[in-house]
């Protein structure tokens, strides 16, 4: 599949280049980006297009366009990309509402194209991990599943995502919120009930920079979900109760800074990680992160994500929006 990566910022450099660059079946084809030099040094022969509108002119030279420009732009550049007959891959948020979502599903659908939300922490080693030991019934009926992405960010940097702007789409919940929820909801499905709590903590920041996400699921689990850049002491990244055992584990899986650090995946002892994790109290061996998978379904031709995913943990972001403003539970 001939690919174009539209937005080679930290999503396009570290989480989709290089697996775009490196994955059977995928070639990448074209990059949109004003950032010449950086692309022709990490990936000779790769040709750099000016902007989406040259993109969209040459749409017929691709096959795959996976978008990851500012959060605003998901849904419009999915939106070109479809009506322009090509498959697509999109960062979340995958878009800024779930009738957002559904209308870009339904085109798709309408298109016969593939439509993939880029949900790719599913393949976090621990995540993982998580995943087989509820389904597997090591943990017997779980009754508390917690996760976190916190982080120690006091100062604001300037740009788009601590922008007050609510059309940004810049909020800590559309960023690595919307990952937690998905976690959530893969594991235990569409909850019947969210509570939120919502702030901007950091003096000088625009956007929410913490929030606290409670969600009551249909099976009677409860997922804790907490998201801070003003946490200087971060709690265990999983902590999952369960009748028969529990797991806990510290640490963030080492994929990300492995390819901030220009790693490339795959290779000897990728997504090894070293953190701390426990299953009823004893040390347990982690399932190794994964992230290439995504795109080896992408490949194939298959959505590694449903898109039904992604508009049901819209309409939970959603909800949580209207949880803090409100002060109440939210049935969905």
């Amino acid at each position: 599949m001939r690919t174009a990566l539209l937005g080679f910022g930290l999503g396009g450099t570290a989480f989709h280049a290089p697996f775009l660059s490196t994955a059977d079946d995928l070639t990448l084809s074209a990059v949109v980006t004003s950032r010449t030099g950086e692309v022709a040094s990490r990936y000779p022969g790769v040709e750099v297009l000016g902007s989406a509108d040259e993109l969209w002119s040459r749409a017929a030279d691709f096959d795959l366009v996976v978008v990851t420009t500012p959060n605003r732009l998901h849904a419009p550049h999915a939106r070109t990309a479809l009506e322009h007959g090509l498959n697509v891959v999109v960062d979340k948020p995958f878009a800024a509402t779930a009738a957002e979502a559904r209308s870009l599903a339904d085109l798709a659908t309408s298109r016969g194209l593939l439509l993939a939300p880029f949900h790719n922490r599913r393949w976090d080693g621990d995540f993982r991990t998580v995943t087989s030991l509820v389904r597997n019934g090591s943990l017997g009926q779980v009754h508390r599943f917690e996760s976190r992405f916190e982080r120690w960010r006091p100062e604001v940097k300037p740009g788009w995502k601590e922008t007050a702007d609510p059309e940004a789409l810049g909020s800590i919940v559309y960023d690595l919120g919307t990952h937690l929820v998905d976690q959530a909801l893969a594991l235990f499905g569409r909850p019947r009930a969210v509570y939120a709590e919502v702030r901007a903590l950091r003096p000088e920041a625009g956007a929410h920079d913490d929030a606290f996400l409670a969600l009551t699921h249909e099976g009677g689990e409860v997922s804790h979900l907490w998201t801070s850049a003003l946490a200087n002491d971060q709690g265990p990244r999983f902590r999952v109760l369960g009748s028969r055992s529990s797991f806990v584990k510290h640490g963030m899986d080492p994929q990300e800074a492995a390819l901030r650090a220009g790693e490339l995946p795959g290779g000897p002892g990728w997504g090894h990680d070293t953190g701390t994790a426990t299953l009823g109290g004893e040390p347990v061996d982690l399932e190794p992160g994964a992230y290439q998978e995504f795109y080896a379904a992408v490949a194939r031709g298959e959505a590694p994500v449903p898109v039904e995913d992604a508009i049901a943990g819209l309409a939970v972001v959603e909800a949580a929006f209207e949880s803090a403003r409100t002060g109440r539970v939210v049935t969905l």
